[in-house]
């Protein structure tokens, strides 16, 4: 295991790397859940419309941490960020707002 490392002397890939694995791992909660119920029942189409949009949150998330300095504005910049993909998540799973991408 690697001694920790201050922001400075780390890999600019460790932080992408991390994006990755946590959009991997969130991708992974539906396929080992389909598994084990037959409550979720995803198709190709729903796991590529999860891995698109985990994945531009992943790449806007990195831009951000990599472009803004430390401030109440990159702050803001990641709450947006998360808060749209939760929004669109919400939405297009059970039709919250009730737009015509709604899931119901």
């Amino acid at each position: 295991m690697k001694p920790f490392l201050p922001n400075s002397e780390r890999s600019p890939l460790a932080g992408r790397r991390a994006l990755l694995n946590m959009v991997i791992a969130l991708l992974l909660v539906p396929a080992s859940a389909m598994q084990f119920t037959s409550q979720v029942t995803w198709g190709p189409m729903d796991f590529a419309l999860a891995a698109i949009l985990l994945g531009g949150g992943a790449v806007a998330v990195d831009v951000i941490l990599g472009r803004t300095r430390p401030s109440k504005r990159k702050s803001l910049l990641l709450l947006a960020i998360l808060g749209s993909l939760a929004l669109i998540w919400v939405e297009l799973a059970v039709g919250l707002i009730g737009t015509p991408l709604a899931g119901t």
